[in-house]
């Protein structure tokens, strides 16, 4: 039972000394502003990240498009 208070005891002093070193501490402060326009700038972000995703999918699948009709059998001339 001792072991248990002694346990106990240790875990929230290191408890507390996490809380008083300010681990989480932050120096800035955000103002309503900053948060509306970085609240209203989210669906700008989030269209031009589905556009360029877009992109990228175009490019890849014209570039395996491209391989995979190379490599299709009915395009190789057959010796027969």
């Amino acid at each position: 039972m001792d072991k248990v208070k002694e346990y106990m005891m240790i875990t929230v002093m290191a408890t507390v000394i996490l809380i008083m070193t300010g681990v989480a501490k932050a120096d800035e402060t955000t103002t309503f502003g900053d948060f509306v326009s970085a609240w209203a700038s989210v669906p700008g972000k989030i269209i031009n990240h589905v556009k360029a995703e877009a992109v990228d999918i175009k490019e890849h699948q014209q570039k395996s498009w491209a391989d995979a009709k190379t490599k299709w059998p009915f395009n190789k001339i057959s010796s027969d």
